[in-house]
């Protein structure tokens, strides 16, 4: 299914997963008040953006948004990079076949999109992100300085891994991230699908990401050579 703002709006996903084997995964209620009101608490003040504030997308944020923003640019956060880091066992893939999806991790920059979130929104907006992005608690929101076109550093929030969380995956070698992509697929689809878009969303956004493309690459070269995996289009 494609996840919509009216499903983070009404908490859909984590009441559909509440009698599920996959319950014991999700952030308890408390946990994930805690998390949201503490980023609140933490706002940086930021007198230029007049109580605005910016969120980061360096994944599916970058093509799927969802959220309210009055302005998109394009964004460095210097500090972390891009990598398969997560294993995906709700959205893009399930407990037996996990995929995998991208996380911020330590080390290296990263090029995304920064949107603009207005002020008077900002505790509505980041519900919407936490019910989409904390659902299982993997991620860390982290308010990071990134560097807009143009402009000096500004804050922004980013969701960067969870190294602590179950799900964490590491670094893994090419293969092992194409097989997972390869094949896996969850609630929100394939996860060769999320790489796919990801791709497109940065390309969009004249952004080239040489580890993305490789991948793509490679996961195309295995179809070629062995076959379409399930659920690949002819």
């Amino acid at each position: 299914m494609a996840i919509t703002r009216q499903d983070l709006e009404t908490d859909r996903l984590r009441a559909s997963l509440c009698s599920t084997p996959v319950a014991s995964s999700l952030l308890p209620e408390a946990a994930f008040e805690g998390s949201l009101r503490a980023t609140l608490d933490q706002r940086p003040d930021t007198p230029a953006l007049a109580g605005d504030v910016w969120v980061f997308g360096y994944g599916s944020l970058i093509w799927n948004p969802m959220v309210v923003h009055t302005d998109r640019q394009l964004a460095t956060v210097h500090g972390y990079h891009r990598g398969f880091y997560l294993y995906s066992r709700i959205n893009r893939g399930t407990w037996d076949s996990p995929g995998l999806v991208l996380g911020l991790d330590r080390g290296g920059s990263c090029h995304g999109v920064a949107f603009r979130i207005p002020h008077d929104m900002i505790e509505q907006e980041f519900r919407l992100l936490w019910r989409r992005e904390m659902l299982t608690g993997a991620y860390h929101p982290r308010w990071l300085n990134v560097k807009l076109a143009g402009s000096a550093p500004q804050p922004a929030l980013a969701f960067v891994m969870n190294r602590g969380h179950e799900a964490y995956a590491g670094r893994l070698p090419d293969e092992r991230v194409v097989a997972c992509l390869r094949h896996a697929a969850g609630l929100y689809g394939p996860a060769r699908e999320y790489l796919q878009q990801t791709l497109l969303g940065l390309a969009t956004s004249g952004v080239d990401d040489p580890y993305l493309g490789r991948l793509w690459r490679q996961l195309q070269d295995t179809d070629a050579a062995s076959g379409p995996a399930a659920g690949t289009a002819a």
